[in-house]
């Protein structure tokens, strides 16, 4: 089975290999373009060339005279006439390609068309595939006085390995940058990977410390129980702090205990078709009677329609519960309103209260793991930063959405989003 790690890994290497294809089809095009330019260029060359050993000058005299071996007017050796008409001649035609934007090594030869070879480069010519050669044919003056063909005919080895050189600018940057994402990729996964490896030995450590701590808690809770059956009547309110505190740090790790749960995958969800709507009528009900205790504004609004959503009962009425608690911890008199109505096939479930609101840029942040609103130096309340954590995630677990309206001062507003499976 292809796990998520090998997936990212696999689809890291495609994309690898996709721009490495894509690199080398640009330089195919690149090497192509090149080649385009370069028998443009040559054509110029091979132009200016010709018209410059058509005429009668200096150096179409010196040809002449090697080629006809005639040192009458040179007063030089014959072995040197042809030395110097094979310099002239090279040095001619690197300052024709130089002029027409060519600098690649280059051999050249002149001869006639019934193959006898006048003159050639000191730099013999290769004969390979890779070869290319122009031929020019020499009009004017040369050929009239030998009275044949004359051809001029200019070669070039390996002009790949030139027009490489050419796209150096190109290929060595790319290559670069090419490394420089693969370096990058690799040191985010690898960061990631080391980063779940951590995450995961800090989950199993709470999980297995919250274990170890429910056993006294368990220890401490039936003591209690038992000691207030035998103490005196001005103990026994010591004696209920205990049992309540106990109470109260056993929930907190259940909750943890139930997070990391989830976290980890070993907790699947139950998801079943209900109607919320009696069960969200009976978490009002509830909670209105712990409200006329505890001199509480407590109003809700249910419309009356059934609610068939997908879910998992427990943990989305713990979800609620967590949000009217929050509403009724964070304020000093609290005013809690509750609402609940469909609109366009889905069920917004909305909290609002009036406590001391969320400023907006830690409006972003309350849902995170163990994030909580700052009020100066002291938390009035007490917690772990994990109950809005976990409302996120069972929201979005149900493929629902939450949202917070806030302002300071005057109260705060969570909306819950689920899709409805039936309409009505």
């Amino acid at each position: 089975m292809l796990t998520k790690r090998n997936l990212y890994v696999f689809i890291f290497v495609i994309a690898v290999i996709g721009l490495l294809v894509v690199q080398y089809q640009y330089l195919r095009v690149g090497l192509g373009l090149a080649r385009a330019q370069f028998s443009d260029k040559i054509d110029t060359a091979r132009e200016n060339i010709n018209s410059e050993l058509s005429d009668v000058n200096s150096l179409t005299y010196t040809l002449g005279n090697a080629i006809r071996k005639d040192t009458a007017e040179v007063n030089i050796s014959l072995d040197s006439l042809e030395k110097a008409s094979q310099y002239y001649l090279n040095d001619y035609i690197s300052y024709q390609l130089n002029v027409s934007g060519i600098d690649a090594p280059f051999s050249y030869t002149l001869y006639s068309r019934d193959s006898i070879t006048y003159l050639s480069s000191e730099r013999q010519q290769l004969e390979t595939k890779e070869d290319l050669t122009y031929p020019i044919q020499i009009e004017g003056y040369l050929p009239d006085l030998l009275q044949k063909e004359i051809i001029l005919e200019i070669g070039f080895e390996d002009l790949n390995k030139y027009f490489l050189g050419q796209l150096r600018g190109l290929i060595i940057p790319g290559l670069l940058f090419l490394m420089m994402i693969i370096f990058v990729v690799v040191w985010v996964l690898r960061s990631f990977y080391l980063q779940r490896s951590i995450n995961t030995t800090t989950n199993d450590f709470i999980n297995n410390l919250t274990h170890e701590l429910k056993t006294p808690v368990f220890s401490i809770g039936l003591a209690s129980k038992i000691l207030r059956e035998d103490v005196p009547e001005d103990k026994k309110p010591v004696v209920e702090l205990i049992r309540t505190e106990s109470d109260r740090l056993k929930k907190h790790i259940d909750k943890v205990l139930e997070l990391a749960g989830m976290e980890s995958g070993k907790k699947l969800m139950q998801f079943q078709e209900i109607d919320f709507r009696p069960e969200l009528l009976r978490i009002c009900q509830g909670f209105s009677l712990l409200a006329e205790h505890e001199a509480i504004e407590f109003d809700y609004d249910l419309e009356e329609k059934p609610y068939y959503i997908m879910a998992e009962k427990f943990h989305l009425e713990n979800v609620i519960g967590n949000l009217l608690e929050n509403a009724r911890k964070y304020s000093n008199h609290p005013k809690v309103k509750l609402n609940a109505h469909i609109q366009k096939g889905r069920l917004f479930i909305s909290i609002t209260d009036n406590g001391q609101g969320i400023a907006k840029e830690e409006a972003k942040k309350i849902f995170s793991k163990y994030y909580r609103v700052k009020n100066g130096d002291v938390h009035k309340v007490k917690g772990y930063g994990l109950g809005l954590y976990y409302v996120q995630k069972i929201i979005k677990m149900h493929r629902g959405q939450i949202s917070v309206e806030s302002e300071l001062g005057t109260g705060t507003t969570f909306i819950l989003s689920l899709k409805l499976t039936k309409h009505g």
